[in-house]
């Protein structure tokens, strides 16, 4: 069994912040966990912007607090985020996430993450990073 506080995780190597300061990401269930996926609490700065293309990953986020939109790239549709709202990216879509105010995220990857990545200048996270 796992057991681990969000407490624990801060100031860790379970937690990774974007270079640009976009977000910190509080990594709770990695790839070492052997649990096929990684959970994470991570909170998007208000006032950003991050374009993101997942190409080598599926996620599922589910908002619990803060207010933004998720900009479509290739159709344009913005939908609005907010406390209750689960977006899922079953189809690898780019897209650019805005946070108006900060928001707290919780975020499901597979294939789990090892709990190092960064995005790359072209949105995604490496298939594998070596911690």
């Amino acid at each position: 069994m796992i057991v681990r506080t969000l407490e624990e995780s801060k100031g860790s190597h379970r937690e990774v912040e974007a270079p640009n300061g976009n977000w910190v990401s509080r990594r709770l269930i990695l790839k070492e966990d052997k649990m096929g996926f990684s959970l994470h609490d991570t909170i998007i700065r208000a006032g950003t912007e991050t374009f993101i293309w997942y190409k080598h990953h599926l996620e599922a986020v589910y908002c619990i607090s803060g207010k933004g939109e998720i900009a479509e790239i290739e159709t344009g549709i913005l939908h609005p985020i907010e406390e209750g709202t689960v977006y899922a990216l079953d189809g690898h879509e780019s897209h650019k996430l805005r946070a108006f105010v900060d928001m707290r995220m919780v975020c499901i990857f597979t294939p789990p993450l090892t709990g190092k990545e960064v995005h790359t200048k072209e949105g995604f996270y490496p298939l594998e990073v070596e911690k």
